[in-house]
């Protein structure tokens, strides 16, 4: 009994502790060199070049002897790498809770997905099944680590300030993202006077987000504080049957939590509509509009500053009318994003107002869902929950690549592709609205703030 409460005690001093809330945000600044240059930028266009170069007379590849058109590979490769999450990372959360090792855990898979960034170097030529390979592996890392990363949120930040905390972390990794990606761009334009090609360039950019995430990662190491175990592991069970046993129990006892699951059933739709226009957005500027990679990234730059601004400015909005509605109000901006996309963009000056449009939401709606999702989830059990949460988190989707793949497959036409994202944005916001916030807190155990 001692024992338990001298935990509980070092628990409640560490909260709201600003070194450690700093030093937390941090590993934003370092993984958002993974979606920003690599799955914004650089490798969907890249990649797509490999492997049309690899393709067939017909414009088709092969892999495993399944037919597919150069142009729906990458869609499609991002959807494979979402499933190999839904199956490894629930699996990694309920583990998590199980363990004192959070924070190695978060190194472990930090370092894996920053390696295998460094070695997409060597993909060049037609061998996009190697690229393939080391996306898939850096992807499963990086949600993986983002799932202890979020997991540390409830232990370092009280309910009151969660939406400051979280939209904190997404503001610094956008400025994170935003200085690498403009070194890289320096590096595209300059490429002619270093004598080297674009594709070059875009191959050392790749290899930099590896290097960036590994080098800035060790600042949460060294800034955040390893918990005790909230749960205690059985007699005879390991960590590996315990994360699957715990699994099929959450997934049992969230039956309790019907706010909660709607909530997230809704986040995991439209967080998947974002990410899908997150990732394909430099892909249909290039194969679309035919924009050069130095204009692409470019627009990806200054969407990354704004963002900054618009994720504290949408923060700053939530606390006065309240986050659930602010939400809503940024999913209504996505769906005339879309629309725009698929009736009126065709220059590349209307691509940079598009990129405006992008930024001043981007941020502020996955900051804010992210802290409402603390509110909800039950003590003790923040990092399988979470595990659930990051199926669809910052750089991850399914079923919208594979809706935009399948449309571009069979229409040829990347604005039917582009346009179809919208029913994401539909559904999810029409599932939110039904969401009792408070209730949901309720139900989890928490006191809901005053302002949801």
């Amino acid at each position: 009994m001692t024992a338990q409460v001298g935990a509980l005690g070092r628990r409640a001093r560490s909260i709201d502790d600003d070194r450690e809330i700093l030093g937390w945000s941090f590993y934003d600044w370092a993984n958002s060199a993974f979606p920003t240059t690599v799955g914004t930028v650089f490798l969907g266009p890249y990649l797509t070049s490999v492997t049309k170069s690899a393709a067939d007379p017909a414009g088709f590849v092969h892999p495993l002897g399944i037919p597919i058109t150069a142009g729906s590979f990458f869609p499609f490769l991002i959807s494979l790498a979402v499933l190999v999450q839904l199956i490894t990372l629930p699996v990694l959360g309920a583990i998590a809770d199980y363990s004192n090792r959070k924070k190695q855990l978060l190194a472990l898979f930090a370092y894996l997905g920053a390696a295998a960034t460094a070695c997409l170097y060597f993909v060049a030529g037609t061998n996009y099944l190697l690229g393939a390979a080391l996306f898939l592996i850096a992807n499963t890392s990086f949600g993986a680590s983002v799932v202890f990363y979020n997991a540390f949120l409830p232990d370092i930040a009280s309910p009151e300030r969660r939406d400051f905390v979280s939209s904190l972390g997404w503001a610094i990794g956008y400025l994170g993202g935003g200085i690498l990606l403009a070194l890289n761009l320096v590096l595209v334009f300059r490429a002619d006077a270093l004598g080297i090609s674009t594709a070059d360039a875009a191959r050392i950019s790749l290899a930099s987000a590896g290097l960036w995430w590994a080098l800035f990662t060790l600042v949460p190491l060294a800034a955040l504080r390893s918990r005790d175990a909230v749960k205690q592991l059985p007699r005879g069970a390991s960590y590996v049957t315990i994360g699957f046993r715990q699994l099929r129990a959450t997934l049992s006892r969230a039956r309790a939590l019907p706010h909660t699951l709607l909530f997230l059933l809704a986040y995991l739709i439209y967080a998947d509509g974002i990410q899908t226009v997150i990732s394909l957005s430099s892909q249909f500027g290039q194969e679309e509009l035919k924009l050069p990679i130095s204009t692409l990234t470019a627009v990806i730059l200054m969407v990354q500053f704004v963002a900054f601004l618009g994720t504290l400015a949408v923060g700053w909005i939530a606390r006065r009318v309240g986050t659930k509605r602010t939400v809503i109000a940024t999913l209504v901006l996505w769906i005339g994003v879309l629309i725009y996309a698929y009736g009126f963009l065709y220059t590349d000056t209307q691509f940079w107002a598009l990129g405006v449009a992008i930024a001043l939401v981007l941020g502020g709606t996955q900051a804010l869902s992210r802290s409402l999702y603390s509110l909800m989830i039950p003590k003790g059990q923040e990092a399988e929950y979470f595990s659930l949460y990051e199926i669809s988190d910052k750089g991850t989707s399914w079923l919208g690549p594979l809706l935009f793949g399948l449309a571009l497959q069979f229409t040829g036409s990347y604005r039917i592709a582009i346009v179809s994202i919208v029913v994401f944005f539909i559904a999810g916001m029409a599932l939110l609205s039904r969401v009792n916030v408070r209730e949901a807190a309720r139900e989890a155990g928490h006191e809901a703030p005053a302002t949801v």
